[in-house]
């Protein structure tokens, strides 16, 4: 009996910890030890504690320069799988300028391809000294090929090429 509580009251313990969050267990205070206090963005929480945002426009650096990322991908399909970063193709849309009038059509080109093709992502760029607009995350030349076979077709961005990329794969 004496066994019975003491495992029923370690497994209920173990449960209690596992529901708390990685700041959380950080911040917790121990006896005869230090005390660590954040203080920060609640995004940042939510990144460092694993909660997944969806639909959101980021912006970050990427190899010195600052990127517009526009997900596209429906909500649902970003719980399908983890997201990591490999070698890949997109397809570049657009190439502009280092002006506003480049920034806005970079956008622009983004936001036109997002209605012709609504479950890619598109990725609108600063590379110094110019705009880039990037579409999709391919994971073989066939694939980019195919995609720039259709947008060719249909009569849109001409200029369109493929390139070499750092993409957001899904495992």
């Amino acid at each position: 009996m004496k066994y019975t509580f003491a495992l029923a009251l370690l497994l209920s313990a173990t449960t209690l910890s596992a529901q708390q969050t990685f700041t959380e267990k950080l911040q917790e205070v121990v006896e005869s030890a230090g005390r660590i206090v954040l203080h920060q963005d609640k995004s940042i929480t939510d990144l460092v504690n694993g909660a997944l945002k969806s639909g959101s426009s980021k912006k970050k650096q990427v190899d010195g320069s600052e990127q517009d990322s526009i997900e596209t991908a429906p909500a649902d399909s970003i719980l399908h799988g983890i997201r990591v970063k490999m070698n890949g193709y997109r397809i570049q849309v657009y190439f502009g300028d280092n002006s506003r009038k480049g920034k806005a059509e970079a956008r622009a080109a983004g936001l036109r391809f997002r209605n012709y093709f609504p479950g890619h992502s598109v990725y609108v760029s600063f590379i110094s000294p110019h705009w880039l607009c990037r579409v999709g995350d391919f994971r073989t030349n066939e694939e980019a090929r195919e995609m720039l076979r259709q947008i060719r077709e249909m009569g849109i961005f001409r200029e369109a090429v493929i390139v070499k990329s750092k993409i957001n794969a899904r495992l």
